[in-house]
């Protein structure tokens, strides 16, 4: 017996051909795809695959590593598509054998101006293309057999903090991506693309103004010109309705609600769209007039309720999983999956807020298995004290008007992975993590729920009693996504890690790589695959190479200018350490701060990164 039941292949099957037959015409990938960010349209990340199961779960085995050579922020997840495997960093897009990890292709992007934030969290497809954004405002379409870029559009100004991070969709001839920057005061947008061509076919402001409705909820409609609603995660469809659901993040300035009177529209709140024309079908706000940066990070997924209602569940950086109906647009119920304290919308005296910007339900969100109903969802317990100040808009850097400071003794770092039951709410089982969980959670038909956590823990559960399977450890931590699928008759589980963002949790980092498992192997003897670190840019000068560095490894905590966010200012830093000291102190930091040296910064990446941040003035 494992767990509470016996799993057998007789009883996987039956349930395979059950979830077949029930799980309509929403988009859902087939046990050898992955089609899209989280497998189909739908979003609930359901693997349809069952020869892994709680009794030989296990027995897995890794069968490849495949080391990226892009170090950095690593959040993308893996896509499937006829046989090959697909996944992003900041800079690369590589394609590859899901069986062996062999290259097929490799295309680096190189920045066409400064970017905003060196991150990207995944690819779509369609009709023989690869889609993806990048830190520098454009969108790319490459050729999805040889790797050859398409077409290239600059959609966006990375100036004013715009760009694209977000995994897009694509369906019917259209490819949709929002821009990404809340953070740096931008207001926000939803794209539709022609596939072909690039061309822009429609496009929806997240934060309207002038005669656009829900400009009055703006009440000092000045605030709006910066008012955020930007979009860091994928999105959600359906194809049968035409319907696109797109989760918005925080207003802007972040902290400051009293700065921007109103509700905010259309900030914190899960948007529908006719995917077709762009026109605004329904919404759902979260947070009205939020002041502690609860944005909506996380796409949706669909289901039926027992008794057939339409149904989603989403997850919020407010630590709650909600469900709606998608008939009445009313919240069915929520459910606490992190500490909750001092609930509300505003910085309160003390400051300190549970969860904080950095808690809850990050880009990765809740998962679904349609047959049972049971909601799986990965969490952050992360307070915060939040220390009020005047907000100060300086185009292209961070526009926050306060300052938050990690609070160790309130579950700072802390990570959760629940079950929960679709129909009632109930917690089912919860799971304390040793580190955060942002990556994407995976159920199976056969029974088994896959995540990881950002101290690199690959992690299997029993997906009805809860009880952990299945751990190993990666090497790096696990920030993006971990699918599973069949290739030539075998089942295969991949996961991403190594990433460097989130270092405020002291949790691994590593360098970015695939890791493929799968079970029946004699020996844990991986085929390691390897592509040389590309430099991203030519910089023309080492302060010009030190300011790429720092875009992509030091901007997500210390800001695009050294203003300061999750981590200290560093605007003036060469008032307090010359260069020798502020090289010694990049080669031995100081925790939370990650130690990127002598790899992926070599003694020359280290040197041109502490100039820059001694010429931050």
């Amino acid at each position: 017996m494992i767990g509470r039941y016996k799993w057998s292949a007789l009883s996987a099957a039956i349930l395979v051909i059950a979830l077949a037959a029930s799980r309509g015409a929403l988009g859902e990938a087939a046990a050898d795809q992955w089609l899209t960010y989280n497998n189909g349209f739908d979003g609930d990340r359901f693997s349809m695959a069952a020869e892994i199961t709680p009794a030989n779960v296990g027995s897995l085995k890794r069968v490849c590593e495949l080391e990226l050579g892009d170090a950095g922020t690593f959040h993308a997840g893996p896509i499937l598509i006829n046989d090959t495997l697909y996944i992003s960093t900041a800079h690369t897009t590589v394609a590859f054998d899901p069986r062996s990890c062999a290259i097929r292709w490799r295309h680096v992007y190189h920045p066409a101006q400064t970017e905003v934030y060196a991150v990207n969290r995944g690819l779509a497809y369609l009709d023989g293309r690869i889609f993806r954004g990048t830190g520098d405002g454009r969108i790319l379409a490459l050729d999805a057999a040889t790797g050859r870029e398409l077409w290239v559009v600059k959609a966006s100004d990375p100036t004013r903090g715009e760009f694209f991070s977000s995994a897009p969709i694509a369906w019917q001839g259209l490819v949709f991506i929002g821009a990404a920057g809340s953070d740096w005061g931008i207001r926000g947008f939803m794209l539709a693309l022609d596939v072909k061509t690039g061309e822009e076919r429609w496009r929806f402001h997240t934060i309207p103004m002038g005669k656009e409705a829900g400009a009055e909820t703006w009440r000092n409609p000045k605030t709006a010109e910066h008012g955020g609603g930007g979009f860091w995660t994928t999105y959600t469809l359906d194809p049968v309705r035409g319907e696109l659901f797109i989760p918005v993040a925080n207003p802007a300035p972040d902290y400051a609600p009293d700065w921007r009177p109103g509700s905010n529209l259309y900030t914190d709140s899960l948007v529908v769209l006719d995917a077709k024309s762009g026109a605004l079908k329904w919404y759902h706000q979260f947070e009205s007039n939020d002041g502690l940066d609860y944005d909506l990070g996380a796409a949706p997924a669909l289901y039926r309720s027992a008794d057939g209602a339409e149904r989603l569940v989403v997850g919020d950086k407010d630590g709650y999983v909600y469900v709606l109906d998608r008939t009445t647009h009313q919240v069915i119920f929520r459910t606490a999956v992190t500490t909750i304290k001092n609930l509300g919308t505003r910085p309160l005296p003390g400051g300190l807020a549970c969860p904080g910007p950095l808690g809850g339900v990050e880009w990765n969100g809740p998962a679904l298995d349609p047959g049972t109903r049971r909601i799986y969802v990965g969490a952050v317990d992360f307070c915060q004290t939040i220390v009020a100040g005047t907000p100060q808009y300086i185009k292209g850097q961070f526009y926050f008007g306060t300052s938050q400071t990690p609070i160790a003794s309130e579950g700072a770092g802390r990570g959760w992975v629940y079950a929960i039951d679709g129909d009632s709410g109930q917690t089912l089982w919860n799971y304390h993590a040793d580190a955060p969980v942002v990556a994407g959670v995976t159920p199976t038909a056969g029974g088994v729920v896959f995540t990881g956590d950002l101290s690199g823990n690959l992690l299997g559960f029993d997906a009805q009693a809860g009880t952990l399977l299945f751990k190993y450890n990666t090497g790096g931590a696990i920030a993006g996504g971990v699918i599973t699928y069949e290739s030539s008759g075998r089942q295969y589980l991949a996961t991403t890690s190594g990433n460097i963002s989130r270092a405020t949790f002291s949790a691994s980092s590593g360098s970015p790589k695939i890791v493929i498992f799968t079970t029946g192997l004699d020996k844990d003897e991986p085929a390691r695959i390897s592509v040389p670190q590309e430099a991203s840019t030519a910089p023309a000068t080492p302060l010009d190479h030190g300011h790429a560095l720092f875009s992509q490894y030091c901007s997500a905590c210390h800001g695009a200018t050294g203003e300061g966010s999750v981590g200290p200012a560093l605007k003036g830093e060469s008032s307090k350490k010359d260069l020798a000291q502020a090289i010694a102190f990049i080669k031995e930091p100081v925790a939370p701060m990650p130690r990127l040296y002598p790899n992926p910064l070599s003694e020359t990446d280290v040197t041109d990164v502490a100039a820059f941040v001694e010429s931050l003035h």
